[in-house]
């Protein structure tokens, strides 16, 4: 059985997408991560510790935070769902993975997706849209996001304990 996955999103880089991930982990006892970065020409799964561990590395503060284990694919777009696959495979015996990347969130289609909503729309990335739509939670700066779904859950970027009382409630209904 797939254990149960939430992608962590954003409108650009360096919005707080791993802040979220690691703030997941802290409080999600016996989960994994899998850290998305794309590349132009190669695919390669990183689950050596000596590489994952490097300071300053986003796989550093996701350990850190908590991780059981963590996972840094690194893929063209192309790749991406079968180095997923084999990502997701090997963390199959956790309690659970969050996924940080917009590429991964959108092809590993999370039991649950959280969006970083940033406010520099200068930053925005392209396909922020579909997945703006498809998130179950969206944690912003000081702006609401425009034309969302009633049925999201918003939370502030400093209202953690409420994103994680949210967080519970819908693996709860999983």
């Amino acid at each position: 059985m797939r254990p149960i996955i939430i992608g962590v999103c954003g409108s650009y880089s360096g919005v707080g997408k791993t802040f979220i991930a690691s703030y997941l982990l802290k409080n999600l006892q016996g989960w994994g991560a899998i850290k998305y970065t794309k590349t132009n020409l190669y695919s390669t799964i990183i689950d050596d510790e000596n590489v994952l561990l490097e300071e300053g590395k986003d796989t550093r503060r996701l350990y850190d935070a908590g991780a059981k284990k963590v996972i840094w694919v690194r893929s063209p777009f192309e790749e991406l769902s079968e180095s997923l696959d084999i990502a997701i495979g090997s963390l199959r015996d956790l309690e659970g993975i969050v996924i940080e990347g917009n590429s991964a969130v959108s092809v590993a289609k999370p039991d649950i997706v959280i969006f970083v909503f940033g406010s520099d729309k200068s930053k925005a990335k392209d396909n922020i849209e579909a997945l703006l739509k498809s998130a179950d939670i969206i944690v912003y700066d000081d702006e609401i996001p425009i034309n969302i779904s009633e049925r999201v859950y918003l939370f502030r970027k400093g209202e953690l304990e409420g994103l994680m009382n949210a967080i519970r409630r819908i693996i709860n209904r999983l």
